[in-house]
């Protein structure tokens, strides 16, 4: 049995070097998540390798998680009668999401093209198994909701790695629970957390969707941002 390391030994905790990245470094990262998008229709229909598609979620893989344990899954969806049921599901919700709002509202909602789910090659969900770690997960042990927040992670480093591969992704949330948990076949006790749609891109907005179609614009950060106490409304 090897040795059990001394955290107070630095070589033997796996420390390394740190320090901060060259300026092109730098420079392509916040490229990437300023330009990262949320592609709802603009899939070309090229399929996406194995090679990438591991890059990507080997990129998911490598998001931090509370008490490092790692609660995601991955489900690949390619085949196209399982895209299209899963497509009508999202297609009941978003005619009763439709309802929710009215006059000019609705109309610019019903606008919105939303056609990720059959035009992108490759679908992916996500999903949180609660019990991977056990019942008592280092830093889970007073909010619960940690593993959703960790899973949620891993969908921002693959949606980061996705727009530097050229990929587009879309987050489809407007579905009925139950009805992907029945298609899929995921138990109860996992947790949904987001419904992906990828797929190679040769054009995005320069500009969040939304806010070019006019449905809300960026606010501005200065007023996000408190110092040392809430001062907020």
């Amino acid at each position: 049995m090897p040795p059990i390391p001394d955290p107070s030994d630095d070589t033997q905790a796996g420390l390394a070097p740190a320090g901060a990245f060259s300026a092109t470094e730098r420079a392509a990262i916040y490229r990437v998540i300023e330009t990262r998008r949320d592609v709802r229709d603009q899939f070309l229909a090229d399929p996406l390798s194995d090679e990438l598609v591991t890059r990507l979620l080997a990129a998911a893989h490598a998001a931090p998680s509370v008490g490092f344990m790692q609660p995601w899954n991955f489900i690949l969806v390619r085949d196209q009668a399982m895209r299209q049921a899963a497509w009508e599901a999202f297609s009941k919700a978003n005619d009763e999401a439709a309802e929710m709002f009215s006059g000019g509202e609705r109309e610019l909602y019903r606008s919105l093209k939303l056609e990720g789910i059959r035009k992108a090659p490759l679908s992916i969900c996500v999903t949180c198994d609660p019990d991977r770690a056990g019942p008592v997960v280092l830093g889970r042990t007073h909010n619960p909701r940690m593993d959703v927040y960790s899973t949620v992670c891993a969908v921002q480093n693959l949606w980061l790695a996705a727009r530097a591969e050229g990929v587009g992704v879309g987050w489809v949330s407007i579905f009925r629970d139950e009805d992907v948990r029945r298609l899929l076949g995921i138990p109860e006790r996992v947790a949904i957390v987001a419904w992906l749609c990828l797929g190679h891109v040769d054009q995005l907005y320069s500009e969040p969707e939304l806010a070019v179609r006019g449905w809300r614009q960026r606010l501005a950060l200065d007023d996000l941002v408190f110092s040392e106490c809430w001062q907020g409304d």
